[in-house]
């Protein structure tokens, strides 16, 4: 009797090692290093896609991606357009058979993305409406009917199309991931049965299926992350899954935890962290929506300049810069974005020593005389204009006439402002046999100390000898 009793202590003594082994909490979590490559790679590009690029409609200022939420609500101006352009009772899966993706080139896209100058994408695996842009069998079962690419609509994995292109560039891929579905018959029935039969496999499914270097998880602010069982489902994907050495997460897995647990904090359409000592990243839209909308102008959109500096800006104060593009329905990337994205890799060609692989200085910039404006980077969605803290600030205000990046004993001074005659860097010595150069200039750039400051003899070069627009990188070599 007591060698039975013995034996069963035992038993549930492995029993109740075993579910501490598979019940990890945040603080087990958070201390897992983040992937190297990740704070190397320094800018990405995020593709907003899905059934809501057919109506590709959002009020001024919103997000496109949203359509089928903001239908929803009675009044909306996303109402009242449904209701004035398609047949009464046309709901939103009957847009489907439109987002066929007929003119979707992977090939294409990737060589774009390439040429940007960007080291990672970001898919958006499945948004909000619950549709995958992958063979998704929990999906279909979930919501009684075909709802996923390669069952229906374009009848394309196109996730996985657009991974293997991805990767022939030698850039990293990744997936954006919801965690909740507005509308999801089982999560709207029971939300632990949708975590359990839906979310978890499906997640697994999709990270075994692609192996993603990368996961935007997003849509998780219903609920704690107890009911999502992230940390159970992130236990599995560091320890279990095929991607565990590589992959990067963010912070989105439950409700109050941005800013606190996951892997890179997030901001978005804000101006990112001050003073983060955690690794961040800025995600923004090149105009007002995620999602392609055509409500959008020519005017609505930054314009390249704009989006270098903020590549700048984001660099320096030790972020990554994620900017989104929305193709529309047929698979095209609008040409306004495709524009933008060859002009940030051209500026890139001559300047990405400067960017890729950096880290902060100890100054991440430096100021012209006035008052420092606030830039709005304590919160999202604030109002973060670069072009008022750089080259067009406000009367009385400073702006950033030099912003700093650093690798090894490498200083990069990165002008938004072309110097004239002279650059001086304040609170600076250096050893006498430290060169100065500007990138894309082939020539050495004389230098001398003046007191606790340096100063740089910028080249004279007409229009025609310029190596780049919009910023001016000087690099000295030897900093101590």
């Amino acid at each position: 009797m007591q060698r039975t009793i013995l034996i069963f202590a035992v038993f549930l003594s492995i029993q109740s090692i075993a579910q501490r082994s598979y019940s990890p909490d945040w603080d087990s979590l958070d201390i897992r290093p983040l992937p190297g490559w990740y704070q190397d790679a320094k800018f990405g590009i995020f593709i907003h896609w899905g059934i809501y690029s057919v109506p590709a409609f959002s009020e001024v200022g919103k997000y496109s991606e949203w359509y089928w939420h903001d239908l929803m609500k009675q009044d909306s101006p996303t109402r009242r357009f449904h209701e004035s352009t398609y047949p009464r009772g046309f709901t939103y899966p009957d847009f489907v058979p439109s987002f066929d993706a007929l003119m979707f080139d992977p090939q294409q896209w990737a060589d774009i993305f390439r040429q940007s100058g960007a080291k990672y994408v970001v898919l958006t695996s499945k948004h909000h409406d619950g549709f995958c842009l992958w063979p998704s069998k929990e999906a279909n079962t979930s919501w009684g009917r075909p709802w996923n690419s390669a069952d229906t609509g374009p009848m394309r994995d196109l996730l996985g199309e657009l991974s293997n292109a991805v990767r022939k560039n030698n850039l990293e891929m990744g997936f954006y991931y919801s965690l909740y579905e507005w509308f999801n018959p089982l999560y709207k029935s029971d939300v632990d049965l949708y975590v359990q039969k839906h979310m978890i496999p499906q997640f697994k499914d999709v990270v075994e299926r692609y192996q993603p270097s990368l996961i935007f998880s997003d849509g998780e602010w219903e609920h704690p992350a107890s009911t999502w069982r992230s940390a159970e489902l992130l236990a599995w994907l560091f320890n279990e899954s095929s991607c565990k050495d590589k992959v990067v997460i963010n912070d989105r897995w439950g409700k109050g935890d941005r800013h606190k647990h996951g892997g890179y904090f997030t901001t978005e359409y804000g101006a990112g962290l001050p003073n983060a000592e955690n690794p961040w990243e800025e995600n923004r839209g090149m105009a007002h929506s995620f999602g392609y909308s055509r409500t959008e102008n020519y005017k609505d959109y930054n314009t390249t300049r704009e989006l270098v500096y903020m590549l700048i800006d984001i660099v320096s104060r030790g972020g990554n810069f994620l900017l989104d593009i929305g193709p529309t329905a047929d698979g095209r990337i609008p040409v306004i974005m495709q524009e933008r994205l060859i002009e940030m890799g051209q500026w890139l060609k001559v300047n990405g020593e400067a960017i890729y692989g950096t880290s902060c200085w100890v100054n991440t910039c430096q100021w012209s005389e006035g008052e420092i404006p606030d830039p709005g980077s304590k919160r999202d969605q604030t109002d973060y204009d670069v072009m008022k803290l750089t080259v067009a600030p406000e009367k009385g205000h400073a702006r950033k006439e030099i912003l700093f990046t650093q690798k090894g004993d490498q200083l990069y001074c990165i002008c938004p402002v072309y110097p004239k005659d002279k650059l001086t860097i304040q609170n600076l010595s250096l050893p006498t046999n430290a060169k100065v150069t500007m990138l894309g200039y082939s020539e050495s750039l004389s230098w001398k100390q003046v007191g606790e400051n340096i100063e740089i003899y910028t080249p004279y070069l007409t229009a025609s000898e310029v190596p780049c627009e919009y910023a001016w990188t000087y690099k000295i070599d030897g900093i101590e």
